[in-house]
This record gives structure tokens, sequence and C-alpha cells, in this order.
């Protein structure tokens, strides 16, 4: 039996005090105009570790949410799929973004034993070992990028480097050919930016009545092509994949592809850019990695650490349930901010300073458990080889504009970041 929202206000706000988080919406847009509220998730991890939101202005038919803001907290939720299920009610903060039939088609949106079965159909091809065999192929399509910028004074990097380049490598694992990336970096811009007045002003109308039926149409043709003449890349793996016996329906085969392209995109994206920034404004950290490349393996976690790619994401509770003290009832949504848990005090010193000698264990990719994110290796290796050739080539590089992020409380990354490139080495 389900408490009212009043009854989970209280009890949220109740044993810690808090009383001036009560009305704290964590989700809402104007919070996260700037970036994700750093400061609004540090009161919350001391004085309401775990608050209940009400409705958020955008989604009115939604029932609310809470919101775990400590890291152990949200290793917890991550390693008890019994508890807290991908499956019930999707894997965002709110249910109306994806109909919850595309979102359980996606293996992040499974729970075992579907998700383990078809998640071990990838796995094999995102080994370390194997991921590592394709350093010289990333490594060439980053440099092809970066050339395109000799001559010049000044770039966009979120666009004019960063978002070339994730696209072609992961492009290059799905089969996509060269001249579909900008029409796939488009479509999962525009879908997963929902509502951002740049990426998607058209909000969640548009994307259920456009940006679907063209990832539907576009995947559609793949998908007949690969059924005709079977190739080695992933998205013949989806179409040719079986589960117990059976093989994937098309709108399965659509959302998984859509899953990784998707993840594909933003990952490596939105970090890179973002640790790219944080180099500019830190010279004293930039120096160090000048001085000893070995500290850029370093430097890429605590990029992750500080600016995951993803701000949160979200289970339902099967049961009832009691999380840091706070009572969880069956139906309710349970959300993990990365954002919050990736800077807890417990677990790093000084955790809003960017220190690239840290090397921290983080929750970029998650928290653990069944869902860890099976493109960590791949996305290690393109922030280092990115951050190698960006730093190699434009030591001085510089900040020469206002970066702009993504008006979004899901996907935490710049969407623009201008920047003067200096000479190049």
């Amino acid at each position: 039996m389900s408490s009212t929202a009043s009854d989970r206000g209280a009890r949220a706000d109740g044993p810690a005090g808090a009383d001036g988080l009560r009305h704290v919406r964590v989700g809402e847009r104007p919070l996260w105009l700037d970036g994700p509220p750093h400061e609004l998730f540090a009161r919350l991890r001391a004085e309401c570790p775990v608050h209940w939101t009400d409705k958020i202005s955008e989604y009115p038919s939604e029932r609310g949410f809470w919101s775990v803001t400590r890291a152990e907290d949200v290793h917890s939720v991550s390693r008890d799929w019994k508890t807290y299920s991908s499956e019930l009610g999707g894997v965002t903060a709110t249910r109306d973004v994806f109909p919850l039939e595309l979102v359980q088609a996606m293996f992040i949106g499974m729970d075992p034993p579907k998700h383990d079965r078809l998640k071990m159909l990838f796995q094999y091809g995102f080994t370390p070992k194997r991921i590592a065999a394709h350093e010289p192929a990333i490594r060439q399509i980053v440099t092809d990028v970066l050339d395109k910028l000799d001559g010049r004074e000044t770039c966009e990097l979120v666009n004019e480097v960063a978002q070339p380049v994730v696209s072609r490598v992961i492009g290059s694992f799905m089969g996509i050919p060269p001249e579909d990336d900008i029409v796939w970096a488009r479509l999962m811009n525009s879908m997963l930016g929902m509502g951002d007045p740049d990426l998607n002003p058209g909000g969640i109308e548009e994307v259920l009545a456009k940006d679907v039926s063209e990832l539907f149409a576009r995947c559609g043709r793949m998908i007949a092509e690969r059924r005709e003449h079977p190739t080695d890349d992933l998205t013949s793996v989806l179409v040719h994949a079986e589960i117990d016996g059976q093989k994937l329906e098309e709108h399965e085969i659509v959302m998984g592809f859509f899953l990784l392209v998707a993840a594909g995109n933003d990952s490596t994206k939105a970090t890179y850019a973002s640790g790219m920034r944080a180099l500019m404004e830190h010279p004293d950290q930039r120096r160090l990695l000048r001085e000893d490349s070995s500290l850029i393996p370093a430097a890429v976690e605590e990029s992750l650490r500080m600016f995951p790619a993803f701000a949160h994401f979200g289970r339902t509770a099967t049961q009832d349930a009691e999380l840091a003290g706070t009572q969880i009832h069956e139906g309710d949504k349970v959300v993990m901010w990365y954002a919050s848990s990736n800077r807890d005090e417990t677990r790093f010193e000084d955790p809003d300073r960017f220190d690239v000698r840290r090397n921290p264990e983080h929750q970029a990719f998650g928290a653990g458990g069944r869902h860890f994110c099976l493109g960590a290796a791949l996305a290690r290796l393109e922030l280092r080889v990115l951050f190698e050739e960006t730093l190699a080539r434009y030591p001085g590089m510089e900040l020469a504009g206002t970066p702009a992020y993504v008006e979004s409380a899901f996907i935490n990354q710049l969407k623009a970041l201008p920047v003067a490139l200096g000479p190049r080495s």
C-alpha cells in the first residue's frame, strides 16, 4: 500500500530536520540551466540523503520520486535488482519520456534473467582486450578530425571535435556508414536532449511524432539489410540474436540499436568536453599532464567522477523497503544521482576540486551490479586518446566564450564549448 506524496515528504524531511528542503524539486529544469545543482546536492547529502520530490511541473502526471544522493546508498540500490527494478517503471526520473514498452525493449530497461542473456551477447565485443585492439583505428579517427582544424584560430569543441569522433567510433561498431554519422548524431541529441531549446525545442511531442518514427524507419532498413546479408557489426548481432530460442522482435532490435548508439554518442562526448574545460580553467592541472602524460588515464577517471555523462538513472521499488532510514514503498520511483554521489564528501576529499592525480573510483558507469556500463572500456580508451591527441596538438588551448549546458536533468553535458586553439605544437 503506497503512502501519499505528503506523507513521503514528511518522512523525507522528518528525521534529518531539513525543513527547508521539503518543497525542493530536484529534477526541475531551472535548477539545471548551468549544469548540476551541486550546492543543492551537497545539502541533500548532509541533511536529507534520500529525498522525496513531488510532481515536476513539466510532467504533471508523474507520481514523484525519491532522490538518492550518497555513494553508499546509490551502490545499495544498484546492486539490489530484486528490490529496485529497471523494468517496472523505466530508467529515468520521469516515466513520460518514452513509452514504457520501448524502454523495456532495451537491456538497460530489463531485469534478469532476460537482461543478462541479452547483455551477454555483446560483452564478448566489449572486453578490455578486444577494445584495446581498436586503439589504432580510434586514434586515426581522432587525428583525422583534429587535422580539419589546421589553419584555424578557434573552434567549438563539442560539435567540431567531440561529436564527429564519437559518432564515427560507435558508427564503426554498429555498421553505420560514415556519411550517416550526422543524421544519427542529430537524432540522438534530439531524443536525449528533449526539451532543450537548441537540441529539441519541440519536447516529448516532437520526439514521439518525428524522431521515434525516423529511428524506426532508418533502423528498419538496416535490419532488412542485415537479415539478407549478415555482417560482423553489432547491428547484425542484434538482428540474429536469440534469447531462449526466440529471435528479438523488431522493436527490440531497434531499441537495442538506439541504446548502443545513444550511449556511444553521449558518454564520451560529455566527459571529454567537460574535462577539457576543467583543464583550461585549471592550467596547473593541464601543466601536470603536459609534463607527465602517464597521468592522462588518471585525468580521465577524475573527469568521469566530476562530469558523469548521465546525471541519473532510476529504478522502481518492487516491494516495501528501507533505504538509509527512509521508508520506500512498493511502486515508488528511486533515482540514483551520480552527479551527487560522485562528489560525496565521505568518499572524496575536497570533492569539488579537479585533481588529475586523484585517480578515483567513481560511479560514472554505474555503481556495480548487472547494469554496470557495457562500454566502459571503450569510453575510457576514447577519452584517453582524445585527451592525448588534443593536448599534444594544442597545448595552449583556451576558452573563447561562455560554455553552454544542455538543459537537462538526465544528460549531463555541454552543448557548446568555444575555444581558441592557440599555436599547434
